[in-house]
């Protein structure tokens, strides 16, 4: 309860906790069968930009304490913190892999994820 910052919630019911405590409590319980790999599928899905950074802190410090993490996400705010290699699809194909500083700038990634007109005005292109 205290890696997901949840020991103030200790006495309350799951079902009166607010959607980044419950994501929080999903990723307690997992690692209350004391994983060595623990994978994520969306968990910042749906929460607001603050508890989006709650819940990156707490997966930070998993990272931090040994525990492999295999995390499926579309917020980019989210994996870039935590990710130290990220593998891009599109359409079910891989369109790009490797470390999140080269993945942010890979045009392929930006037109997949922003679309062409925005990749091109980023890129000095098609300025009127």
């Amino acid at each position: 309860m205290d890696l997901c910052f949840l020991s103030e919630h200790r006495n309350k019911l799951a079902g009166g906790l607010t959607i980044g405590n419950k994501k929080r409590l999903e990723v307690a319980r997992a690692l209350a069968t004391e994983p060595e790999l623990i994978l994520l599928d969306e968990a910042v899905a749906g929460l607001t930009s603050s508890e989006v950074k709650e819940m990156v802190n707490v997966i930070v410090r998993l990272k931090e304490e040994g525990l492999t993490i295999l995390m499926v996400e579309h917020i980019m705010e989210a994996i870039m913190p935590i990710a130290d290699k990220i593998v891009v699809l599109a359409s079910g194909q891989k369109i790009a892999e490797g470390k999140p500083a080269d993945i942010v700038h890979d045009p392929v990634v930006i037109t997949a994820y922003f679309g062409e007109k925005f990749s091109k005005r980023l890129h000095g292109e098609g300025n009127q």
